[in-house]
């Protein structure tokens, strides 16, 4: 692998990085959302 590669490889790997943790947080919103929703019901 040349330099452009591994940089290329080492921004994906940061952008997955954010979005697996943004899939967390939103997972996490969604199911405090869903457990007040059925609390109220």
């Amino acid at each position: 692998m040349d330099a452009q590669h591994l940089k290329e490889l080492k921004a994906l790997q940061e952008e997955n990085s954010r979005l697996k943790r943004m899939f967390a947080d939103l997972s996490l919103d969604h199911r405090i959302l869903k457990d007040i929703i059925e609390n109220k019901t």
